[in-house]
């Protein structure tokens, strides 16, 4: 009997103990914050006739196209959505007006299935026109609806073969949606009309031109723009950098954008406090046919002139874009208040110039397109790790030198001086 009343006590104790848990864990679930939503992406490509041409690593376009797809559809994030669409896939014959309507979506956005998005990917056979300007209307009402992120990747070998419909004003259409509808591009083949087109369509949008002539850069270029849709958006903020220092914009932390005309130095400042540490980078991009020998300079300065440290990057041939970027810790300082128990921070000034160059038929307004990024890190406990006395990381390397050749140069002397002396007394 006791042994029952024991048992019903603890069966009663332990459905309370239940039902005390279940009471609390509901409100916790329900007090979780909502899912982030799902970006969208749709990739397009191009299925027109030109895409049969043999010239990507041996291959037709079309079976490179095919194989970086499915490199992609193995990579693709969870979280993301994607679709595929094509353009000039279905139509193989001449008439214009009729061609001008192939496009279609391939897969529907949502969910990904890999093996049923790689089977409908592999029926496609190069065949008609190259609509480009009706497949962008197609796709961005395929990502209509949702608070996601939304990019469309546009992969095509030639421009859009359907005028009067221009690509570029489709581009600028879609922009002033409001939708914040970001178009990438690449393009097949190194022609300076189809960059051109491309270029438009992306930097309307928000997006980039990339130009692919290799499988590996097709494949790596399309994840690493599906991945980035994945992540969360940085809005770049528009600045305009000056002449000088003295008038120069005072930047925090974060992403900006500017404009800088050929042959144009353009100026920033930054404030940094003792034991922080100033990282910048800035990429110049050549949004138009420039000349073959380029390259970028990315200098800090104090207000007095005095170069701390910079970083520079020059090459030679086609780029489409060319970065540089530089670090400087400011070291901490026992008395550095500035009177009210503040510490002091230092005016550095950040001096951008490219070294880009065009014929004097290219047009100068409005200058390339810039991205500068400013971030301020706790600095290492050595300030002298990255940048000292102006001269950088090498600084001590420098030092040792200088030391090695003033030994080397006192015990070459002294020998000179004592072979003298021997052969005078003998």
């Amino acid at each position: 009997m006791i042994t029952s009343k024991r048992l019903t006590t603890g069966v009663a104790i332990a459905l309370a103990t239940l039902a005390a848990g279940l009471g609390t864990a509901i409100p916790a679930a329900a007090d979780q914050a909502p899912a982030a939503p799902s970006p969208k992406v749709e990739l397009v490509l191009d299925v027109s006739g030109s895409m049969r041409t043999r010239d990507i690593d041996g291959q037709s376009r079309m079976a490179a196209a095919k194989q970086a797809f499915n490199d992609v559809l193995d990579a693709v994030p969870e979280q993301v959505q994607l679709g595929i669409r094509t353009l000039g896939a279905n139509y193989p014959g001449e008439d214009r007006e009729v061609g001008c309507k192939d496009t279609r979506q391939l897969y529907p956005v949502g969910p990904l299935d890999r093996t049923e998005a790689k089977t409908a990917v592999a029926t496609l056979a190069p065949t008609g026109f190259t609509p480009i300007g009706p497949a962008l209307l197609g796709a961005a009402d395929d990502l209509e609806g949702g608070e996601g992120s939304r990019r469309i990747v546009l992969i095509t070998d030639g421009e859009d073969t359907c005028g009067p419909l221009d690509p570029c004003e489709v581009a600028r259409e879609i922009a002033a949606r409001g939708t914040h509808l970001v178009v990438d591009t690449l393009g097949l083949v190194p022609n300076a009309k189809i960059r051109q087109q491309l270029t438009c369509i992306a930097e309307a949008t928000g997006g980039t031109y990339t130009a692919v002539q290799h499988k590996e850069e097709l494949s790596g270029r399309v994840k690493q723009l599906v991945d980035r849709a994945a992540e969360p958006t940085v809005t770049p903020v528009a600045t305009e950098g000056a002449k000088s220092c003295s008038a120069a914009p005072a930047l925090k932390p974060g992403l900006y954008t500017d404009r800088a005309k050929i042959a144009q130095h353009r100026w920033y400042r930054v404030d940094v406090l003792p034991g922080q540490e100033l990282r910048a980078s800035a990429s110049v991009a050549a949004d138009r046919a420039v000349d073959e020998d380029y390259g970028v300079l990315l200098r800090a300065v104090t207000v007095h002139g005095r170069e701390i440290v910079r970083g520079s990057e020059a090459g030679a041939g086609r780029t489409d874009v060319i970065s540089s970027g530089l670090r400087y810790p400011k070291a901490e300082v026992a008395d550095g208040d500035d009177g009210d128990g503040k510490p002091a921070a230092e005016t550095v000034c950040l001096q951008l110039a490219h070294s880009f160059s065009a014929p004097a038929s290219v047009k100068r307004s409005p200058g390339l397109p810039v991205e500068l990024t400013v971030d301020l890190v706790d600095g290492p406990g050595d300030a002298s790790d990255a940048a000292a006395f102006g001269l950088g990381r090498g600084w001590w390397l420098l030092g040792v030198l200088v030391l090695t050749g003033l030994v080397a140069g006192l015990l070459t002397g002294w020998l000179s001086r004592w072979r003298v002396a021997v052969w005078r007394t003998n």
